[in-house]
């Protein structure tokens, strides 16, 4: 008899488990090393710069020339969404490589890329995997050193931290395929790659195209939809038509060649839906730097700089943009949407290979982004930065950032009143799920966020990189994360699937986190934390945690390595790592305890796993401010999460 389908998941999790959590998506996706195969099953692995560890649940398929994956389709579907990689080119700017995708008894051939992944070395990385340190004066873990400072200096192992190894491949299969057929992808016996890593596959329903009759139709302006003609002008004059005569610009199905940023205010710009409109670009390398800092333009729509009063009234639906982004330069305007954007919506958009999926720059307010995908950027995918106010992010898939998945950053003028919102994140490779720096009276609601490598994790608060301070109320609710709590190597410590960080200043907003789930976290579920070398300036309070489950860590509930203070009421943990407290305060270690005073309202249910104290309730033996102080207990992997 045929195996079982493999089942359907979310971020690698029974459904049920993040019911009413994350983006409502109109995919249903399947882990590869749930199929049946005659590859390799790769991982659980969480290390960072590894394959597994960027994989969707740490886990995926590793097919040599000739081997194949197979699973059979949940519900009739024409279209797929892969996850793969395959290997660089050896002297960096990848290659490509055909897979053979078998559906029913029809068979295709598709191209894969690695040209937007493996990036390597130190931040803001490189292509090459030959290069030498980027900061030879900073810290290596690898060697516990400061190379520049050592004698004789330490042979570093190239390639150095390969990392950003996967990509998607969309595919419109031409017809419906009922459910119970197969899909089988195969690599042929003559492939380029040596082997090809299959992660997940999201199979989908498409519906026919979206048509609007009454509208400014780019291809009466010009538009090429072959792509074999630049369009950014066409769609300049269509912007400008549209704009006299009171209607929305409507972009039929094509490939429509755009190599710069178009230029967006009071207008609506459709498409024929994210499938079939697509607006892809090269990467153009400018004669001069433009004032911004910019080096390179590409493809993007932007509206005007909050300087010069902002755009107004722009929305945007229905395309994708597929950007030409390989390198990280920060300076560099390469977004898909920027600029700024009051009273605007972006709505079933699907951003790929930009550097930023949607940057905003303030001060702006009133934008809405909704019902969207962004993968495979090279730094965040969405940033509301700098007074950003009243605006929501919600109902989008990201996945495979190389930074912040979804961030709002007040770099000196408060981002307030903004709210993220049933948002799935999956797999950041560097830095955080959703980051909050600095902020008024922001709300992080409903997300899923899972996976995250390095340098961050789940769910985030930081005083830190210039931000203004946080005030009023800072919300985290009902969001659940799942393998979060990374291993953060230049402290050498685990970090906590939410953590709260003091750098810059204190932390005394009303910091509420009420109704998140923390399932199978690396290492701690819940980190406090200030660098050592500001520790007697800076704290943490006024953080209140309610209504929480913990199910599994890898060592600790809390860890606090600040002083300051925070509540808990209705915590119930299981599956407990090590000590349910790990409380070292400001490291001075004062007789009277530590610095850090923890605060039980009661309901704190379940245990620990304190060998002194077996079967006591996880908080009790630490309040109010008990010194337990480990830094690195042994951690021990918390069996799969559960219904609780």
């Amino acid at each position: 008899p045929p195996a079982p389908a493999p089942p359907v998941t979310r971020a690698a999790l029974d459904p049920a488990l993040v019911a009413g959590r994350g983006a409502d998506v109109p995919f249903l996706e399947q882990e590869a090393e749930h199929a049946r195969t005659d590859g390799t099953v790769i991982g659980p692995d969480r290390t960072a710069y590894t394959l597994p560890s960027e994989a969707s649940g740490r886990s995926a398929v590793r097919l040599a020339r000739g081997q194949h994956v197979e699973l059979t389709l949940p519900r009739a579907a024409n279209a797929l969404t892969l996850r793969y990689a395959i290997p660089d080119s050896p002297t960096g700017g990848g290659i490509t490589s055909p897979l053979r995708v078998t559906t029913g008894r029809d068979s295709r051939t598709i191209t894969l890329t690695s040209q937007y992944a493996w990036l390597y070395n130190q931040y803001p990385f490189s292509n090459d995997p030959a290069a030498d340190l980027l900061h030879p004066d900073w810290w290596i873990t690898e060697c516990g050193c400061v190379p520049a400072a050592t004698t004789p200096a330490p042979v570093v192992t190239k390639p150095f931290r390969p990392s950003h190894f996967y990509d998607e491949r969309r595919v419109l299969l031409g017809r419906t395929y009922r459910a119970g057929e197969t899909v089988r992808l195969t690599v042929p016996p003559g492939a380029t790659a040596e082997w090809t890593v299959v992660d997940v596959v999201g199979s989908e329903l498409v519906g026919p195209p979206h048509v609007r009759l009454r509208a400014a139709n780019a291809l009466l302006f010009g538009a090429d939809p072959t792509g074999r003609r630049d369009s950014a002008d066409a769609l300049d004059r269509a912007i400008a038509f549209a704009q006299r005569h009171d209607l929305p610009v409507y972009v039929p199905p094509g490939t429509y060649q755009v190599n710069r940023h178009v230029l967006v205010d009071d207008v609506t710009i459709e498409g024929a839906g994210s499938w079939y409109t697509v607006f892809r670009g090269r990467e153009v390398a400018l004669p001069t730097p433009a004032p911004d800092g910019s080096v390179h333009t590409g493809v993007g729509f932007y509206g005007r700089p909050a300087a010069e009063g902002g755009s107004h009234d722009v929305h945007l639906s229905g395309f994708a943009i597929r950007g030409d982004v390989r390198e990280r330069v920060d300076t560099d305007q390469v977004n898909g949407i920027g600029g700024a954007l009051n009273d605007s919506t972006v709505r079933g958009l699907h951003i790929q290979h930009t550097k930023v999926g949607v940057w905003l720059d303030g001060p702006l307010s009133g934008f809405v982004l909704e019902d969207s995908m962004i993968v495979d950027q090279v730094a965040d995918a969405v940033n509301l930065h700098t007074g950003v106010t009243g605006s929501v992010v919600r109902n989008t898939f990201v996945r495979n950032t190389g930074d912040d998945g979804l961030a709002m950053w007040s770099e000196g003028v408060d981002d307030a009143g903004n709210v993220v919102e049933r948002n799935t994140v999956q797999s950041p490779v560097l830095a955080n799920g959703i980051a909050l720096y600095g902020g008024r009276d922001l709300t992080v609601r409903g997300n899923l966020v899972a996976d995250p490598v390095r340098e961050g994790s789940g769910l985030h608060a930081g005083a830190r990189f210039g931000a203004t301070p946080f005030a009023g109320t800072i919300a985290f609710t009902d969001n659940t994360t799942v393998r979060a709590g990374t291993y953060e190597q230049n402290w050498n410590i685990g970090l906590g699937a939410i953590w709260l960080y003091a750098l810059d200043r204190s932390i005394a907003a009303d910091v509420r986190v009420t109704g998140d789930h923390y399932l199978d976290s690396t290492y701690n579920a819940v980190l406090l934390v200030s660098e050592f070398g500001v520790r007697d300036d800076v704290s943490i309070t006024g953080v209140t945690f309610r209504g929480v489950r913990v199910d599994g860590t890898g060592t600790s509930v809390v860890s606090a390595r600040t002083a300051g203070g925070a509540s808990f009421e209705d915590v119930d943990v299981r599956g407990v790592g090590a000590v349910g407290v790990n409380s070292c305060g400001a490291f001075h270690f004062p007789p009277t305890g530590s610095e850090f005073v923890l605060t039980d309202l009661g309901g704190n249910d379940g245990t620990d796993n304190n060998p002194w104290r077996p079967g006591t309730n996880w908080l009790a033996p630490f309040v109010p401010n008990t010194l337990t102080c480990d830094d690195r207990p042994p951690v021990v992997p918390p069996p799969p999460p559960s219904p609780w």
